[in-house]
C-alpha cells in the first residue's frame, strides 16, 4: 500500500469517526429533548378554581382535569399542536378534543362556542373556542387520565421601573411563560 493510499484511508477513517460521534451526540440530544416534559403556556387568563384530583376507581368521584374560573366569552387557545378528533356538544356543552404528535389528548371543555371541527389542525396558541363560566382542561394518554398541571407553565411579567419624571414609559416586555406547573 503505497503512503499517498494510506493517507486517503486514514483521512477517511477520521472523517467517518468524527461523523459517527456527531450522529451519536446529536441523536442523544434529540431524545433528550423529545423525554423531556412539555411546557406548555395555560389555555386561558384565569386562576384555577379545582385542581386534578385522581378518582379512586374508574368510576368514583375525581376531577379528571383542571378547571379554570374563566368569564363567559374568554377565548381558549391550544396549548400544542394537533389534529382535532372530536368537536361536538355533550349535554349541551361544547367539548374540543386535540391529539398532539405524541398521541396524547388534551380536552378543552365546557365551552360557550368551538372554533374548530373534527379534522381541523390545531396551532400553538390558536383560538379552540370561548369558555363559558368555568373551562375545563383535561389530558389521557390512551384511556387513561393524566394531571396535565405540571405540563403548564405559568405567564410571568417582567419587573420593569416606570419613570417618576414625568417622562414617557418605555413600552412592556412581552410576558413569558415560566415552567414547573400551576399554583392553583
Amino acid at each position: 500500500m503505497s503512503a499517498e493510499h494510506r493517507s486517503v484511508v486514514a483521512v477517511s477513517t477520521t472523517v467517518f469517526t468524527m461523523i459517527t460521534v456527531i450522529i451519536v451526540i446529536m441523536s442523544m440530544l434529540f431524545t433528550a429533548s423529545v423525554l423531556a416534559a412539555p411546557c406548555w403556556p395555560p389555555p386561558v387568563a384565569a386562576p384555577v378554581s379545582d385542581p386534578y384530583r385522581a378518582p379512586s376507581c374508574p368510576w368514583c368521584p375525581g376531577n379528571r382535569g383542571i378547571e379554570f374560573a374563566t368569564d363567559p366569552g374568554d377565548v381558549v387557545t391550544s396549548v400544542a399542536a394537533g389534529r382535532v378528533t372530536y368537536a361536538g356538544v355533550i349535554a349541551g356543552v361544547w367539548y374540543v378534543v386535540v391529539e398532539i404528535a405524541n398521541g396524547w389528548r388534551i380536552t378543552y371543555g365546557r365551552l360557550r362556542s368551538a372554533a374548530l371541527g373534527r379534522g381541523d389542525v390545531a396551532v400553538a396558541g390558536m383560538a379552540i373556542g370561548r369558555a363559558d363560566d368555568d373551562f375545563h382542561f383535561g389530558l389521557r394518554e390512551g384511556e387513561e387520565y393524566l394531571d396535565p398541571t405540571p405540563y403548564l407553565g405559568e405567564w410571568k411579567y417582567p419587573v420593569r421601573l416606570v419613570p417618576t419624571d414625568g417622562s414617557a414609559a418605555r413600552p412592556s416586555p412581552p410576558p413569558v411563560v415560566r415552567c414547573g406547573g400551576l399554583t392553583p
